[in-house]
């Protein structure tokens, strides 16, 4: 709604949408109902509203545009040491462990009991707050809001589940109580998944507060309905965070169309950084979502540590065989015989419906691939697989014990089943290995860019840990199989893109603690100007899905590099009006940028795709041949009087990049 248009006799635009709401029903037919008032991330509301209802609004003067509601879905003891965060030097030290920023998660909620969320030696909480707790006793001096907004689900005919799930900030799933903890889940020692990763877990910004919106509900999965997250980021606004993490998405459209762009938007105007997971959806290309440009924009990348299983044929000729495993129990298995359906292609890749019981019986099965559906119930008391996503099986899949084996090493133990009548192994599960190489790799699921919306600006933004992470679950929620029951677990390993967010909006907390003025494109500049490219090998990042050097459409400007950004010397800033001319640039017209920017009148007068961005992207014609000129500002925000000079190391072959000037000299910070 045109907000400028709204009559003098209303004191606010609450109640001149309660009347006009009120207007649009006749006698005979059910009244509109009112669903949310926004008041920062849109001038507008939600209602559930009749197809002549709607109509008779659509022909109201003031009414600038109408969208039908839409869902949205789901997209650590390790990743501080992987990072490099190091309680006393660097940026946890010098940010104070992002001490008082509050950062507020929209997610399926939060177990508010985790011991991840324990408010020990926390300071009161900051007067600036505005926020509350919908439950009572759910907050303390660490957890300080906690909201949830079901409204826009419950007219969408979807029923939210009353077996599991809470039609309150509760989480059920564990999702959000992972994410939340780590951005800024309190350190709690002795964390473990059924002692796989076993230490000291924390989040990025230990000393933060935190801020539960949830808008993520189970149906049939786990769904959001955008009146609710705009509804929850309205909220967020509102109660005073200071920075946002997201770790879901909405169908890709026009940035005026979707919930997350709108509300990011206005959140940036108020100074608040906003992180988003890029998406599950890769390793192909144009599967990036949250790729407007104010959002930092975020994908998955491994870590430097994985969980192993012993794998020893029958034959010392053959040795012990490594693979992958987080299996439950710490368990040694010894010369059972295993089983290969050698000869028969459905049997070697353990086919649905292919194995016959009176194979497999109190056998290990050697599989071919990742089937396991058929497994379970076939009487194996066990499962190789051959495959390159041993990350990614986890027990809550798959009630057998089971090892992953790369290709190359599966094809050894497929030779030694193949040649040995009643061939056996033994198999040891329940290590965890450090300092791993190489690391990070780009996850086979994070997805690529460019983004087809917007394909001038270059996502991701960034790379961060997004592959087995530790952290807080709600332990009533099923983690692992054992016999006819379930093992529940405090803490769980997850992956996903849902990883990656939270890591970048905690190290973007201890940012804007220790540089209070910078704004949300300063910080996520700080970011990606000091990302890492090379590997713990030295080597470029690679693309676990190919096994080949990664791109900057795999991994943005690079992996996460905390105490480099904590002094980046230059930043590219960018201000709301510099969105507003990249909008007006990609033909935007002036009622679909007043949707995003709110503003009565639109300047498009400076219009441009080129934006004060931190990163390049040309886009080439029919011939490939194209000459093209980018401009930059830079801030200085490291010492005066210093000097700067550029290099290009590798520019892409059959391109010639010219910088000028090639030095730059800056007397003040400026």
């Amino acid at each position: 709604m045109d907000k400028s248009m709204m009559p003098t006799p209303f004191s606010n635009h609450h109640n001149w949408y309660t009347s006009v709401l009120s207007s649009l029903s006749e006698s005979d037919e059910a009244p509109s109902m009112h669903l949310y008032t926004y008041n920062h991330v849109m001038d507008g509301f939600s209602a559930v509203l009749t197809k002549s209802q709607l109509k008779k609004l659509q022909h109201m003067t003031p009414h600038l545009a109408t969208f039908e509601d839409t869902l949205g879905q789901l997209h650590t003891t390790r990743t501080p040491k992987f990072l490099g965060l190091k309680k006393h030097a660097g940026l946890w030290p010098v940010s104070g462990f992002g001490d008082d920023m509050v950062i507020g998660i929209l997610d399926t909620g939060v177990w508010p009991e985790s011991e991840s969320f324990h408010d020990k030696g926390m300071s009161d909480v900051p007067s600036r707050w505005r926020g509350s707790c919908e439950a009572k006793g759910f907050c303390n001096k660490k957890l300080i809001g906690a909201h949830s907004f079901s409204e826009g689900m419950k007219h969408l005919k979807e029923n939210i589940s009353k077996t599991d799930d809470y039609d309150s900030p509760r989480d059920y799933e564990g999702h959000g109580t992972h994410t939340s903890s780590t951005a800024g889940g309190s350190r709690v020692q002795f964390a473990d998944y059924f002692g796989y990763a076993k230490g000291t877990a924390t989040g990025m910004a230990p000393k933060a507060r935190l801020a539960m919106y949830k808008v993520l509900f189970l149906d049939n999965s786990y769904d959001a309905a955008a009146s609710d997250t705009l509804a929850g980021m309205d909220q967020a606004i509102e109660d005073g965070v200071d920075l946002m993490s997201l770790s879901l998405g909405f169908i890709e459209t026009k940035f005026f169309q979707n919930p997350i762009a709108i509300g990011a938007f206005a959140a940036m105007e108020k100074g608040i950084f906003v992180s988003c997971s890029a998406g599950n959806a890769g390793p192909h290309s144009y599967t990036i979502t949250n790729g407007a440009p104010w959002i930092t924009t975020v994908g998955a990348g491994t870590i430097d540590r994985d969980f192993a299983a012993y794998v020893t044929p029958n034959d010392q000729s053959y040795g012990t065989l490594i693979g992958k495993s987080v299996f439950s129990q710490n368990l040694l298995v010894e010369r059972v015989p295993i089983y290969y359906g050698y000869g028969n292609k459905s049997k070697e890749t353990c086919d649905y419906n292919s194995l016959d019981p009176k194979d497999v019986q109190g056998k290990y099965i050697f599989c071919d691939g990742m089937s396991v559906s058929e497994l379970e119930t076939s009487g194996a008391s066990g499962a190789i697989f051959s495959s390159d996503y041993g990350n990614f099986l986890r027990p809550k899949d798959f009630n057998l014990p089971f090892v992953v084996l790369e290709p190359t090493v599966g094809n050894l133990l497929k030779k030694y089943i193949i040649n040995t009548k009643n061939a056996s192994i033994s198999v040891k599960y329940g290590e965890t290995l450090l300092g791993v190489k190489p690391a990070p790799q780009v996850a086979y699921f994070s997805s690529r860019g460019p983004d087809t919306r917007s394909p001038w600006i270059l996502k991701p933004d960034l790379l961060a840990p997004g592959v087995d992470i530790l952290a807080a679950w709600a332990p009533n929620r099923k983690s692992a199989p054992i016999g006819d029951d379930y093992l529940l677990s405090d803490y769980n390993l997850v992956s996903g893109t849902s990883m990656a967010s939270p890591h970048v909006v905690g190290i973007a907390a201890l940012l804007k603690s220790m540089h209070r003025d910078w704004s949300p494109a300063a910080i996520r500049s700080a970011m990606m100007t000091t990302a890492n490219v090379f590997d713990n090998n030295n080597s470029m990042i690679m693309d676990m899905t190919t096994g080949q050097q990664g791109t900057p459409l795999d991994y943005g400007a690079g992996h996460v590099n905390p105490n480099k950004a904590m002094d980046p010397g230059l930043v590219y800033d960018i201000q709301p009006q510099d969105y507003i001319n990249y909008l007006c640039a990609l033909n935007y017209s002036r009622n679909e940028i007043r949707i995003i920017s709110k503003k009565s009148t639109v300047d498009c007068s400076n219009a441009t795709l080129d934006l004060n961005y931190p990163s390049f992207i040309l886009v080439l014609n029919n011939t490939n041949t194209t000459r093209s000129t980018f401009q930059r500002e830079l801030t200085n925000v490291g010492e005066p009087s210093s000097l700067y000079r550029v290099q290009v190391d590798t520019p892409p072959t059959g391109m010639n990049v010219v910088v000028k000037p090639s030095t730059i000299f800056l007397k003040d910070i400026q």
